[in-house]
């Protein structure tokens, strides 16, 4: 983060140096020296030991080695002063071409004879893994030296601390190499170091060495040890570290809190701490480095605690980046403190993916100086203050995925620097108008987004058709968010687009031709959820791995064909009809994800989908496709999901398909395919979800299906699968979903199968999102988001014979449906253990005995049949059972009595029969019951009260003179109220 705005003052202060010394010799000689001579032969042996691929070295010939390309000679002595042979800077773009400019090979030892040498930069070359040269220790006179990048491996030489005049040390690896040291004694014998970097250099044996050895250097004034596997913090008496600035120990694996003597480095003005492990409260210490102009902990989850409303005093902290923490709480007092600064030279702040939370303050909008400013990823809520109009110098402002649930101030509008802004991922109200984007004139990208697929939009545009923004977006990313039902009008200037989204913004409109006209090249086409109809033109023009979505719309006519640079096609859900073009696996050959499904489709499967070698989803189901599935699938090795399913295909199998070995998805169902399962698809031992329900395979169920441990769903319902359910089954230990429903399946259940402990346990989150059609409640339904929560067994409509085998163990069944068999037995009491179970069908069969009443606890249980078997008994009328009081769930079971059923089981008839009776009978019982309880309530009244008065002295006196009293008292109250 701005490291080499400390390491340019070094460089200009030597070169300047140098200059001043070169300068005064050359005011004191009347000419300039030519090369030495054995040193010239010393570089001719240099350049015979190296490949250059680009010709740097060409310009080595001649008499005079000081002309030559890289080689700087002392201007008095003509000794060889500097080399400098690093490789030239690759913009990323071109980084596959970076290897044609790298010398390689090795060094040869005579760059002993540059015995002058004081500047040696060999970067960013390639000397393919081989060990940094001892000898180079040996050049005493070196002061700069400069072998990052260099693909250099093994141990760095302890005979670099003999380097004792060395200021500049970089052996940075760019982690192109491995290279590392397990002593540091070397590096505290080098007393005039003042730059040192180790990034990605392996120090992991050294423990805690690093820190006393980086001690003993007075003069250093940057130390950078990112990745460099250090892990402990020692704790140090004295602090020499007088003179540095920089400290960078990003990266690395400290697991404790910050030590405190990194608290007494007076001059630290740089600090990387970021992507470690550090844990505890950000200490208020850090108020006290009045010096410290960048502070980086970032990416270290155990800081926690809240943001420290001291560290708000450093007012010459220019940039703060402490994201991807725990901290908590508001923001409100650290802000206020920052915004009392009269010159704060705050320019980014970044808090963002942590859990800070409540409103945002409006003394945000007194960091005049902010640049940068980035909360994304938090608790916020609310509103973007109306002070952030004041950020006159604002040019990035990221606010996503939050909860900030007001509106969006107009006052945005006045950010005039301001290049991206990012909302989205809120649930904004409100309007959006011309006034938001007034003086944006810089904008280059806008991300406004609700954080899910909202039904409900509650931010919409409101901008006039004649509107003309006075930006040029290049990013426009605006999801679930109203624009509709006109496509927006004030998009027809924006024609510098790479990437253009307007998802599910209530458009139900035809594209303007005037947008086709943009000639936009575009990295991603989201036009999805939405109601847009027409054709949609093949001259769109796409860049390199770009992405289209054009589904759930109203698209029509034939398949658009686009760049070959398409990499992901999503066109499901719409009208578009006609074939799928024949020459689709030439035309875009860089398709990785096609989703075609949904449409109007038809004619075969095209034989150029085979040349898709980069193919890793095909979704073609739900169209009108015949034919054969062709068998081309050897030549797509990373196909992850295929769905065919819900066409008119015919045909078998292809064998091919076994040597998909990374399919986890197969969806044939619902077509015509015959023939048997072929067995290659024991080859593909990744597999999750096999469905070819709906076809007419037939044979028997393979048993090498119980080899594929890794299925989740295993789906062969309404085929012609015939012979015995294979005790293989039961091994598919993670299986949740198992359909072998209307099939000509005989014999009887496999016991094993309260094995599947797949069904005791909740899905992998990991998931294909297809449709999977599984029956329940009687009805059919398809699942998709929800899969992973369904646990299934449904082996209907088969001729299974025998009992049902103990099913205790599927503590997670939901769905279990046995119905339409030749099941005899009992039901097993055990059933009423499946705690989670929703549906249960055992209907036609021949069971027998009655119903468990454990069925009874069953709380989740919600669809019964128990029609038309032998079962007899009281239907269980508590609990669960109170609900499903539906006569058809029992019917045909002729020897079942009792509610919701007709026919009343002996003990109801015999309760009956005593409460009825005859009616004089009962009569006469009532009025011997009422005499008998009036004489006994006679004898009680008179005889508790009279008979104890007549029976005993003491009790009478007492009560009557109680009475007495109270009459003397009712007459006083008379009297006074006369």
């Amino acid at each position: 983060m701005g490291n080499n705005q400390y390491i340019q003052p070094i460089f200009l202060v030597l070169l300047s140096g140098f200059l001043f010394f070169n300068s005064v010799r050359l005011s004191s000689c009347q000419r300039i020296a030519r090369c030495v001579q054995n040193e010239k032969e010393a570089l001719l042996k240099i350049k015979a030991n190296l490949t250059d691929p680009s010709g740097r070295l060409s310009s080595w010939t001649g008499e005079d080695c000081c002309k030559w390309e890289g080689v700087i000679c002392d201007n008095s002595t003509g000794n060889v002063a500097q080399l400098k042979l690093r490789s030239p800077q690759i913009p990323d773009s071109f980084q596959d071409n970076r290897a044609t400019y790298q010398l390689k090979g090795k060094i040869n030892p005579s760059l002993l004879e540059l015995k002058h040498l004081n500047y040696l930069d060999l970067s960013l070359n390639n000397f393919q893994g081989s060990t940094i040269p001892n000898f180079i220790g040996s050049l005493e006179r070196l002061r700069y030296l400069n072998l990052s990048g260099a693909s250099f491996d093994g141990n760095v030489p302890p005979s670099f601390g003999n380097l004792s005049s060395l200021q500049i040390l970089d052996l940075n690896t760019f982690y192109y190499s491995s290279l590392e040291s397990d002593d540091l004694e070397w590096l505290s014998r080098l007393s005039s170091l003042q730059y040192l970097n180790l990034e990605g250099v392996d120090l992991s044996k050294t423990g805690s060495s690093w820190v006393q050895a980086s001690n003993m250097l007075p003069s250093l004034s940057e130390l950078h040890l990112p990745a460099c596997g250090l892990f402990e913090f020692p704790p140090l008496s004295v602090v020499n570290f007088s003179s540095l600035l920089v400290l960078d120990l990003s990266s690395n694996d400290f697991n404790s809190s910050i030590p405190q003597w990194m608290f007494n480095i007076s001059k630290l003005a740089h600090v990387d701490l970021s992507a470690n492990n550090l844990q505890g409260n950000i200490p208020d210490a850090f108020a006290n480095m009045t010096s410290l102009r960048e502070l980086d902990l970032s990416e270290n989850s155990l800081i926690g605690g809240q943001m420290p409303k001291d560290l708000g005093s450093l007012c010459s902290l220019r940039d703060l980046d402490v994201s991807g923490n725990d901290l908590d709480g508001e923001i409100t007092e650290f802000v206020d403190r920052l915004s009392k600064c009269t010159n704060s030279s705050l320019e980014s702040l970044d808090l963002g993916q942590n859990n800070l939370g409540g409103f945002l303050p409006n003394s945000l909008g007194q960091l005049e100086n902010l640049k940068i400013l980035q909360l994304w990823g938090n608790l916020f809520r609310g509103s973007i203050p109306e002070s952030i109009g004041n950020l006159s110098s604002l040019r990035e402002l990221y606010l996503h995925n939050n909860q900030m649930d007001g509106t969006i101030p107009e006052s945005l509008g006045k950010l005039s620097h301001l290049v991206v802004l990012d909302i989205s991922g809120n649930p904004w109200i409100g309007l959006v108008t011309e006034a938001h984007f007034s003086k944006l004139k810089n904008l280059k990208e806008l991300h406004i987004a609700k954080s899910s697929l909202a039904t409900r939009l509650t931010l919409a545009f409101n901008v006039s058709p004649e509107w003309v923004p006075p930006f040029k977006l290049q990013y426009m990313r605006l999801r679930s968010c109203q624009l509709g039902p006109k496509f927006p009008a004030w998009l027809r200037n924006q024609n510098e687009l790479h990437t253009f989204i307007l998802r599910n913004a209530q458009i139900s409109d035809t594209i303007p031709e005037w947008f086709w006209q943009l000639d936009l090249s575009l990295y991603e086409l989201d036009l999805g959820y939405n109601q847009i109809s027409g054709r949609v033109p093949n001259s769109l023009k796409f860049l390199p791995q770009s992405t289209v979505y054009l589904n759930w719309n109203l698209f029509s006519g034939p398949f658009p064909l686009w760049s070959s640079n398409v990499s992901a096609l999503y066109l499901s859900n719409n009208s578009f009809s006609g074939p799928i073009p024949s020459d689709i696996g030439d035309r875009m050959p860089m398709l990785t994800d096609m989703d075609i499904s949904h449409n109007l489709l038809n004619g075969t499967i095209p034989l150029s989908i085979g040349r898709l070698s980069s193919l890793t989803t095909l979704s073609i189901s739900n169209n009108n496709l015949t034919g054969h599935i062709p068998e081309f699938w050897n030549g797509l090795p990373f196909l992850y999901a295929v769905d065919v399913s819900n066409n008119s295909l015919s045909g078998e199998i292809p064998s091919s398909m076994g040597s998909l070995r990374y399919l986890r998805f197969l969806m044939l169902s619902n077509n015509r395919l015959s023939g048997e399962i072929p067995s290659t698809l024991q080859n593909c031992t990744t597999i999750r979800t096999l469905d070819l329900g709906e076809n007419k395979l037939s044979g028997n169920i393979p048993a090498w299906l119980g080899k594929s441990t890794s299925l989740w769903i295993l789906r062969l319902r309404s085929n012609l699968f015939f012979g015995d359910i294979p005790s293989q089954v039961c091994s598919l230990s993670s299986l949740h979903i198992l359909d072998l429903a209307q099939n000509n399946l005989s014999r009887s259940i496999p016991s094993c199968i309260g094995n599947l402990t797949g069904m005791a346990s909740d899905m992998d989150s990991e998931r294909y999102e297809g449709n999977v059609l599984v029956t329940t409640k009687g009805t059919e339904y398809w699942y998709q988001s929800t899969l992973y929560l369904v646990n299934s067994i449904d082996l209907g409509c088969n001729s299974l014979s025998g009992e049902i085998p103990d099913l205790t163990n599927l503590s997670r069944l939901v769905i279990l449906n046995l119905s339409m068999n030749h099941l005899t037995g009992k039901i097993p009491d055990s059933i009423g253990s499946l705690g989670r179970l929703e549906t249960l069908d055992l209907s036609k069969n021949q069971l027998s005995g009655a119903i468990p009443p454990s069925l009874t606890f069953s709380t989740f249980l919600a669809h019964l049949n128990l029609s038309y078997n032998n079962l007899s008994g009281e239907i269980p009328s508590n609990n669960q059972f109170q609900s499903l009081n539906d006569p058809s769930i029992y019917e045909g079971n002729t020897a079942l009595c009792g509610s919701p059923l007709p026919n009343k089981c002996n003990k109801d008839k015999e309760t009956s029969d005593f409460t009825e009776g005859d009616d004089e009978d009962g009569d006469d019982f009532d009025k011997l019951l009422f005499y008998s309880s009036l004489a006994v309530g006679f004898i009680v009244g008179f005889w508790g009260v009279c008979g104890t008065l007549v029976m005993k002295k003491s009790w009478r006196l007492s009560y009557f003179g109680f009475v007495d009293k109270i009459k003397n008292r009712l007459m006083l109250l008379v009297f006074h109220r006369e």
